[in-house]
């Protein structure tokens, strides 16, 4: 301040400011060292370079599904293009089925243990003996000759008879079959379910073929080991493929249906052309009356049901006698493609309500925050409890109960499902990211995304993920039992917390508070229409968000992203001052005012105890000083003050007579990671004002900082992340006054039930028991 000076009213200290070992320790240091270097490939910008390139690897499939002992047969012809500037002496295929087989290494190094209380479930787990695992009868080069390879456990090596040079193509030949799992059983992300009472089959199928693993200038070729985590890092390419399935079933897969006049009846195929124009309420092209005759009894014979598919990264089906068909079409940005579901009788009346619709509004959702949608079809099969995806088609969970009824969370749960991996086909299958090595890149962007979905989809949609204040519970928990971001995903710990949760959040804090929905929406959207199919790494993600919004967030993603630190962000200090006005009308009445603020007990007994003091009993030790009061406005004190006056301009004298107030507001960062502040001001008159300060302001120390605040208002109280947006871990220290929030407990640890048909009463249950009861007391 020019001229004035300022005295302290008082100071209230919240916490000891204690020094921190690594206070040197810059949390604003850039990404440089822990980023590839740019190059000719993937440029600083974060954007493919000149000469970026991508193998393309097209496949014929014919796939046979034997119902009788559930059993998947095919073979495959693989045309693999060189479009690196490489010459490649072997190829690599990834033989995901293997992590099934009996000596496989996920069974070996799984580490769960035996509990004093065990299930009959979980123990037949451990006692299975499926034999999984991909067959092959051979593998040739397009004239037919034996090729030589080698099986590493989920991959597979084939020796080249010459090096394939950049430009050209190589021809595979591959025949196979493979054993499918029982999800009820072992689990997994593809399999059958089996419906007893009727004896039927539903078939989810993926990972059923020999698949290209991808190569590239990045990882050479990503042939890391499939355990059962890191899911999969594949090549696009065209797709033809036959699949033999029995007669009575229907099948949904990858792709458009090529053959419909020799699956389809009549009636069905008129029923699938109306749904192509129908946009309010999809078309039932398989009624439910009608599956529902159909898995009463077993059809002879099969039929072979032929898709191809252009530009995708993969190829999955469903078939089953029990499905339920329906399809509308959803228009976006002036395209427009087919929304559908399968399902069984007993996803309703759950599915034939919401599962299409929610596939229709996911494509439309995600295609204005991300890139356009480019294929034909979006397909929901429901399959019990599973929730995988796979490139137009995933396989969801959410079943009501028999009675036809579910709970609330069951119903939100299967939207959310159906919302994910529909969404899945941004996040990886179009934007193709590897998950073998990076989980957070598919799963952390697509939670994201699902977040902003689902709040499109109802206002005050109960979503799982995305809101910062849910995430404070793992990133304030142990450290170790907590890994970075970017962690390799076969070694994640906390699977879901890791790489679902704490990006999604990241990214909603990222869009909410540190950079604001314009900026952040451009760059999000840049980086997917620059990485549509193509292989985006982190460093690009990280480097496209920056530059497309011009904002420096290399403190962000080395926070979030490469740490295990946590936001907790306390205010330590709040110190209030007012300018000395040196008006002795103003100050010397003031100091008056505060002296008597001031009460001592001791005082006060002295009144009661000490009868009569020695200068009572003789007033002749009393002088000028026993008389003299300090508070007395004196004519010399009014003469001087004008002199004061004086010397100040007219910039002095306005900010003199503002009465403003002054605040020192001193900040800790107890938790290590460094965010925003947001501060809530309310002052004396009850009105508030909201005060937003960037991370920067700590980077010139990662712990500790003070920051001065004027108003011409009296703070009464602030208040830091008053709307939960940055994880805050302990809101206990945000806010002077000091205020305790009450923490809840239950009395009782209830069982935990999963989000399917719970077991336990829902209130549309409740509700039907209450009108029986009430038809039973109106009759009696």
């Amino acid at each position: 301040m020019k001229k004035g000076i300022l005295f302290s009213m008082g100071s209230l200290i919240l916490g000891t400011i204690f020094a921190q070992n690594n206070v040197n320790a810059n949390k604003f240091k850039q990404l440089k060292e822990e980023l590839a270097t740019p190059n000719v490939y993937r440029t600083a910008s974060g954007a493919p370079g000149h000469e970026y390139y991508q193998q393309k690897a097209d496949y014929v499939i014919n796939v046979e599904l034997d119902d009788a002992k559930q059993i998947v047969k095919g073979d495959e012809s693989i045309t693999y293009k060189n479009n690196s500037p490489d010459k490649l002496d072997y190829l690599w295929i990834q033989l995901d089925q293997n992590m099934r087989a009996k000596d496989s290494d996920t069974k070996k190094v799984d580490t769960k243990n035996i509990d004093k209380k065990m299930s009959f479930a979980e123990l037949a787990e451990m006692h299975n003996q499926f034999d999984g695992g991909f067959k092959l009868d051979y593998v040739k080069d397009g004239s037919g000759k034996d090729l030589k390879y080698t099986i590493n456990k989920t991959m597979m090596r084939i020796d080249l008879p010459k090096p394939l040079l950049p430009g050209s193509t190589a021809t595979l030949k591959l025949k196979w079959w493979y054993n499918v799992n029982n999800r009820d059983e072992i689990g997994g992300r593809s399999g059958y379910e089996y419906f007893e009472e009727e004896d039927n089959y539903l078939y989810t199928i993926a990972q059923f073929y020999p698949r290209m693993a991808v190569y590239n200038e990045v990882e050479g070729w990503q042939n890391k080991q499939f355990l059962g985590s890191g899911e999969f890092t594949l090549t696009f390419g065209d797709y033809k493929v036959n699949i033999t399935v029995p007669s009575d079933h229907i099948v949904g897969a990858t792709g458009t249906l090529t053959n419909a006049s020799s699956v389809l009846t009549s009636e069905q195929r008129s029923r699938f052309s109306k749904a192509q124009n129908e946009y309010v309420n999809p078309v039932m092209i398989v009624t439910q009356e009608e599956a529902e005759e159909i898995e009463k009894k077993k059809a002879d014979g099969t039929k072979t049901w032929s898709f191809s598919a252009t530009n995708v990264r993969d190829f999955a089906f469903a078939s089953s006698r029990k499905f339920i068909w329906d399809a509308m079409a959803v228009e976006y940005n002036g395209k427009k493609t087919l929304a559908m579901s399968y399902y069984p009788k007993e996803g309703n009346p759950l599915w034939e309500q919401y599962s299409t619709k929610v596939v229709a509004h996911t494509i439309e959702s995600y295609s204005r925050h991300t890139c356009d949608y480019p294929y034909p079809a979006a397909i929901s099969v429901h399959s019990k409890s599973i929730g995988m995806e796979y490139p137009m088609i995933c396989f969801n969970g959410g079943r009501p109960n028999k009675d036809g009824t579910y709970s609330e969370r069951t119903k939100y749960a299967m939207i959310g499902v159906i919302i994910h991996e529909v969404g899945h086909n941004f996040f990886p299958m179009i934007i193709n990211s590897d998950e073998r090595q990076w989980t957070w890149m598919d799963e952390g962007l697509n939670t994201f995304t699902q977040y902003m979905c689902e709040q499109e989809w109802e206002r005050g949609y109960p979503s799982r993920r995305g809101p910062a204040y849910k995430i404070v519970d793992y990133m304030k928990g142990d450290k170790k039992g907590i890994s970075p971001i970017m962690t390799n995903s076969e070694s994640i710990l906390q699977f879901g917390n890791n790489a679902y949760g704490k990006p999604a959040t990241a990214l909603n804090i990222l869009r909410e508070t540190v950079m604001g929905r314009e900026l952040f929406d451009f760059a999000f959207k840049t980086y997917a229409e620059r990485w549509k199919f193509k292989h985006p790494t982190p460093a690009d993600f990280f480097r496209t968000m920056e530059d497309a919004s011009g904002v420096d967030l290399d403190w962000f993603w080395r926070g979030w992203f490469y740490t295990t630190d946590h936001v907790d962000i306390a205010i330590n200090n709040v110190e209030w001052f007012k300018i000395d006005t040196k008006d002795p009308q103003v100050e010397k009445a003031f100091e008056k005012e505060m002296e008597a603020r001031i009460k001592f007990k001791g005082d006060e007994n002295n009144k009661e105890f000490i009868k009569e003091t020695y200068n009572e009993k003789d007033p002749s030790i009393n002088d000028f000083y026993n008389s003299y009061d300090p508070f007395e406005v004196l004519l010399i004190d009014e003469v001087d003050y004008k002199k004061y006056l004086k010397k100040l301009d007219e910039k002095d004298l306005e900010i003199l007579n503002g009465d403003y107030n002054y605040y020192n507001i001193s900040f800790e960062n107890k938790g290590g990671l460094v965010m925003p502040l947001i501060l809530n001001f309310t002052f004396k008159d009850g009105s508030t004002e909201e005060v937003r300060i960037p991370a920067e302001i700590w980077r010139r120390n990662n712990y500790n900082v003070t920051k001065a605040f004027f108003f011409e208002k009296e703070m009464v109280s602030v208040e830091l992340d008053p709307w939960l947006e940055t994880a805050d871990t302990d809101m206990n220290n945000n806010n002077w006054p000091p205020k305790m929030l009450p923490s809840k407990f239950d009395l009782y640890k209830s069982k935990k039930y999963g989000w399917g048909a719970d077991g336990r009463e829902n209130p549309m249950q409740r509700l039907k028991k209450n009108e029986e009861l009430k038809n039973k007391t109106e009759k009696e």
